[in-house]
């Protein structure tokens, strides 16, 4: 059962796992931002949100912004210590450790998702397709969400809405993309992989339903 949800905000960043320090947007949302939106809005171990198309409303413009981040993070082995018994802080001190990097950011984003979901193992005998969409429809007409959803980082939240006008309005605008993030393989605890495909958007839409994905 398909589902469209329109999404805009005032910046997104989703960010390219090639650059290290300064962070670098894609130019369009990626597919595991757009499953990472839908979850924020309903999640159920009985379903499998499977993204179908994005569609991009907003002509694509970029910007430099500069933000504090924390430079370290906490040592795990004072976290060992720790727990030994060991006397050692278990603590940042932000302000000894903030730095300023720069970002390059999407400005303006407006987007629609389309996205069907799929039953899992996990499903109760009580759940069934119809059931999910009508929770799904409800909490979209209500604005009802698990957690604020935010394109790409927490400091740039997303509203969200059902699409219900008919024909999507995307840019008509056709380029390549080239190999974006598709999503994490977590099939290997011990070995997590990035997962990529070949994006082309085509007329202001970024179709997603027979990519061939890479690791």
């Amino acid at each position: 059962m398909s589902v469209k949800v329109e999404a805009w905000g005032d910046y997104a960043c989703f960010s390219r796992p090639e650059m290290k320090v300064e962070r670098v947007s894609y130019d369009v949302m990626t597919p595991s931002a757009a499953r990472g939106l839908l979850e924020a809005i309903f999640w159920h171990p009985g379903l499998k949100w499977v993204i179908d198309k994005i569609y991009v409303l907003s002509p694509i413009r970029m910007t430099n912004i500069k933000r504090n981040e924390v430079k370290a993070k906490i040592s795990a082995g004072n976290v060992r210590s720790a727990m030994t018994g060991g006397r050692t802080s278990l603590f940042l001190c932000t302000s000894d450790e903030i730095q300023q990097r720069s970002a390059l950011v999407l400005q303006n984003v407006h987007y629609v998702v389309e996205a069907h979901f799929d039953m899992t193992l996990h499903a109760a005998p009580s759940d069934n397709p119809g059931k999910f969409q009508d929770i799904i429809k409800r909490r979209l007409r209500r604005g009802q969400c698990y957690h604020q959803p935010y394109f790409g980082c927490r400091e740039f939240p997303a509203a969200f809405r059902e699409w219900q006008d008919g024909e999507i309005p995307a840019i008509g605008e056709t380029r390549d993309l080239g190999y974006m993030l598709w999503d994490m393989d977590y099939s290997d605890a011990s070995d997590i992989r990035p997962q990529f495909f070949r994006a082309k958007l085509e007329q202001g839409v970024l179709h997603l339903e027979d990519c061939e994905v890479v690791r």
